[in-house]
This record gives C-alpha cells, sequence and structure tokens, in this order.
C-alpha cells in the first residue's frame, strides 16, 4: 500500500496493493478524479483526463 494525495486539495489517497495502471480513483475530500500512472517504476496519481463529448464520429 502507498499513501498519496489529492492533486487538487491535497487530501490523503491510499493505492492498494490491488491498484492498477489506468485505475480511477475520486478523492473523497473534493470528488476530483485521478488517474492510477507508473513513473519511474512505481505507482502515483496523475489528474484523470475529462471525458470528452463523442459527436457519433
Amino acid at each position: 500500500m502507498t499513501n498519496s494525495s489529492c492533486l487538487v486539495c491535497q487530501s490523503k489517497i491510499e493505492l492498494t496493493d490491488e491498484s492498477f495502471v489506468g485505475e480511477i480513483i475520486e478523492c473523497l475530500g473534493c470528488g476530483e478524479e485521478h488517474e492510477v500512472i507508473e513513473e519511474n517504476g512505481s505507482l502515483t496519481l496523475g489528474l484523470a483526463p475529462e471525458i470528452e463529448e463523442s459527436w457519433g464520429e
């Protein structure tokens, strides 16, 4: 388990042994969505990409 913090409000977010790259985790403090990413061989958090509308293409 790894402790990390929200990139917006700095609330504590835990990455567990079951966390995986691409997983979306929502901050319980502010509701911001984070994506689990791998950086230098370890898991960390980045801001999740915004969902864009598809215009049927």
